[in-house]
Order: structure tokens, then sequence, then C-alpha cells
């Protein structure tokens, strides 16, 4: 049966509240005293109710995060450093994936309302972007990554990348590299990040005397499947354009897959470029050049937010928080025609 403060009470020969305030670290207990209730508790076996526990404190010291699918690397890694925070505070994480399907992706939030999680991470999602509403309505904090706060809320924060900065690195990277025609192969309908880093390759064309051509934006779905496609679409088309910006890395690493099985040589027949900087990115053939975010980092920052947040009270007037915003740098490999590993922000 599972032991009580009550069994270990009877051993130590003390009261239930001494218990309570020993396993609780009190200084209202003597330091002698404390010791041997918390050795008892060891050797008995002893574990917090949770339940209990949370119905005093008003919080379960859970986080809930919501992703689209557990199978992309960057979201795997953005995970990790949520989990490696949340146990450096004692915290654990309820994972709710989605498959990218927007009623999985509500159902998913509710549940974690359900379990009444003290805060909720949402992960490159269009619950994120377009239900923040319905996220305000579940009553915790919430923090978003790689999607902005667009309608902001008084407990709603973001830690995401410049996207925009992101994509005209990427754009500018490959007209130095000599290049008119560049195509875009564009990310998951309706995600901010997609329209954010579209929006960096084209200022980088105008910036270049390149004109806009909405041929060369192919659609994506941010999936290896994705880039495969819109190869076969740039091989239909009248002039192949000489260089691809992608959306993310899985895009990039499918495209160069059907590119390679359409006999064409990347990157002397197509160069490439993608986004993430996941670790499969610089073991391909040839290795990826993309723009790297701090995916783990991000994960990190996302997590210490949400405890940070937690402890702030309906009584508080201002929340001395703000949307992070970090910038990506650009990793040159071989799939742009670079020779050698270089890093440039």
């Amino acid at each position: 049966m599972r032991v009580s403060i009550k069994d270990i009470a009877k051993a130590a020969n003390v009261s239930h509240s001494t218990v309570s305030r020993a396993l609780s670290d009190s200084p209202l207990v003597k330091a002698e005293t404390k010791a041997r209730i918390q050795r008892l508790a060891q050797e008995m076996g002893y574990s917090p109710d949770a339940i209990a526990r949370s119905l005093v404190t008003q919080r379960t010291r859970t986080v809930g995060v919501v992703v689209t699918t557990i199978t992309d690397p960057f979201i795997a890694e953005v995970v990790q450093g949520i989990e490696d925070t949340a146990q450096e505070n004692n915290y654990s994480v309820i994972l709710a994936s989605s498959a990218s399907d927007p009623e999985r992706e509500l159902a998913a939030v509710e549940m974690l309302r359900a379990k009444r999680v003290d805060s909720v991470i949402v992960t490159s999602s269009r619950v994120g972007a377009l239900y923040l509403e319905h996220l305000e309505r579940i009553g915790v904090p919430v923090v978003l990554v790689n999607n902005h706060n667009e309608q902001s809320g008084r407990y709603t924060f973001s830690v995401s990348v410049d996207n925009q900065h992101g994509g005209h690195l990427a754009t500018a990277h490959l007209i130095q590299r000599g290049h008119r025609r560049i195509a875009y192969v564009s990310g998951p309908v309706d995600h901010s990040d997609d329209a954010e880093r579209m929006a960096g390759y084209r200022q980088a064309l105008g910036e270049a005397d390149i004109a806009f051509d909405p041929a060369l934006v192919l659609s994506g779905n941010g999936c290896l499947d994705g880039g495969k496609r819109a190869l076969h679409t740039l091989a239909r088309l009248a002039e192949l354009p000489t260089a691809v910006f992608c959306y993310n890395d899985m895009t990039a690493i499918g495209l160069i897959s059907a590119a390679r099985q359409a006999g064409l040589s990347v990157p002397e027949d197509l160069a490439v470029v993608g986004f993430d900087d996941i670790p499969l990115a610089a073991h391909v053939h040839p290795p990826l050049t993309t723009i790297a975010q701090p995916q783990r980092d991000m994960g990190r920052q996302a997590m210490n937010m949400a405890l940070a947040l937690i402890t702030v009270t309906a009584s508080d007037s201002t929340i001395p928080f703000s949307d992070i915003v970090v910038k990506g740098k650009l990793i040159v490999r071989e799939s742009s025609g670079g020779k050698t590993l270089c890093i440039r922000e």
C-alpha cells in the first residue's frame, strides 16, 4: 500500500504537521528531527501525492506541449530543450501531437486544460496562429514557439526566430553566388513563419533588382514529400531556376533526393538552401546550406518563460515580459556551392 504522511508520523513518533513541514524543508522543524523524518520517508518508500498537493497549491507542476508532429527533427530538438529545463525545475511535461490537424490541435489543448496543466507551450502550429482566443480561455499562460503573438493577450507570449531576416540571408547568399532565377518552396498553409520567410526572399530579390516571379513560388508542406513534389513541378517549367530556397531542411532534403533521381546535380545544376539546420543537414549528400535556428535553446527559453509566467498573479498590473525574437545564422555547405563550412550573421 502507498506510504502516507500518517505512516511516517507514527514511525517517527511525531505529529502529522511536523512530518509535512519536514518534508517541505520548513525552517520551523529542528535540523536533527527534519533529517530523521526525511531519512524515514526515503526508507519507507514515501512519494508525495501530486493530486493532493495540487489541490493545496493550485498547481500541478506540469506543462503541456502541443506539437504538430514529433517526427520533425526541428520540433524534437525544441521539445528536448523544454524537457531539460522542466526537469531542472522539477516540472513534468505532457506531450500532445496533432498530426497538423487543427481540430486535433484544439482537442489536445482541451485535454491539457482538463489535466489542469500550469502552462501550455505550442510549437509551430495553426492553433497559435489562428486560435489564440481559444488558448486564452483555458486560463493558463501560453507560450508560442515560432508563431508570433499576433493577437496579444495578457498571458500569451512567443519565442521565435526572425524568419524574414533568415529568408533574406538565404536568398542574398544565392544571389551572391551569381544566381538570378531563384525559386522558393513554401511551407504549410497559414503558418506565419512561411509568409515571413518568403517576405525575406522577396526583399533580397528586390534589393538585387531581380523581378519577383510568382511561377517560381511552389507549394510545399514542410516534409520530404513536399520537397519531392516541388522538384517535379520545377522540372515542368519552360525555364528552370538555377537555385532554390526551401521553407525548411526537410523540404530541401526531399528536393535534393528528387533532383538526384531526375539526373540533376546539386549544386552544379541546382543550388539548394534550407532552413533550421537539423542534425541531418550536415550529413546528407551534398551537405546542406541552411539557416540555423538555436532549436534546443529556443525550447529552454520557452520553458523558462512559461515558468516565469506561472508566478504572475491576476492582481499584477503589469507583466515584465516581452516576446523573444532570435536571429538565425547562415551555415554555408556544399549544396549551394560552398567548399568549406562558415557562419554568417
